[in-house]
């Protein structure tokens, strides 16, 4: 695919957001699997219902995305549902929450990878679907490269840790990830970043089922009914 582009005709913009997507798109992925490693599926999921409030925010700043009363209200039910998903973790639904790590990383991982996501946006704005999923392919490669150095992870030594029968989750997990980011490419094409990621939401549900299902993680109905609430809250953005 990448043959086929005139790179040289791309104007600064485009190399200058796509450097900073993929900069910002590696450290979020970063945090993401340090709070996956530390923290419940079910728990950790729903937080990501608050991604399309960080892109609503940083869209208006750089994209100048104004979002509707309607999805306005939309986010405050967002913050409501939110409420009874982390009910159900010790510290509840208050600032002592902040102070449980995987917490963090995953909040860290959500705000970082919104920011990403807008900056996807002006990528496309310069150029189109394809390109810009090639950009957001190579940005994120070299910057991951870049923070296993910084972090001293032995690449090659981790890589023959590996498993044979490990390979095929790890190209399970390459397909969904390249498919998963070349339709959001798309979305983002035709509607707002806010907007976009509001339609995510579905995946909140798939995470506490799985999180129940696979790790016996607890309280799935108070979970379940957060996510409902929060999906309603999507909903609202979408059609606000």
């Amino acid at each position: 695919m990448a043959w086929r582009v005139d790179w040289v005709s791309l104007p600064w913009q485009f190399w200058t957001y796509a450097a900073l997507g993929g900069l910002f798109g590696a450290v979020g992925n970063g945090f993401l699997v340090m709070a996956l490693r530390r923290g419940d599926l079910s728990v950790l999921g729903p937080i990501n219902s608050y991604k399309s409030v960080v892109g609503i925010i940083v869209g208006i700043v750089l994209l100048g995305e104004l979002p509707s009363l309607m999805g306005l209200a939309g986010v405050a039910i967002i913050i409501l549902g939110s409420y009874f998903v982390f009910d159900t973790t010790e510290e509840g639904f208050s600032w002592r929450l902040l102070r449980n790590r995987e917490i963090q990383y995953r909040i860290w991982a959500m705000v970082l990878t919104a920011i990403e996501a807008v900056l996807i946006k002006k990528v496309i704005i310069y150029s189109d679907t394809t390109v810009s999923f090639i950009a957001w392919c190579w940005a994120g490669a070299l910057f991951s490269l870049l923070q296993l150095t910084v972090m001293r992870v032995g690449v090659r030594r981790g890589l023959s840790d590996v498993k044979p029968r490990e390979w095929l989750t790890f190209m399970a997990l390459i397909i969904c990830i390249g498919m998963m980011q070349y339709t959001t490419n798309y979305t983002f094409k035709h509607i707002n970043v806010g907007y976009g990621l509001a339609l995510f939401q579905l995946s909140t549900i798939v995470s506490i089922a799985l999180g129940y299902k696979i790790f016996h993680e607890e309280g799935i109905v108070k979970k379940l009914i957060g996510s409902l609430i929060m999906i309603g809250g999507s909903v609202l953005i979408i059609f606000g």
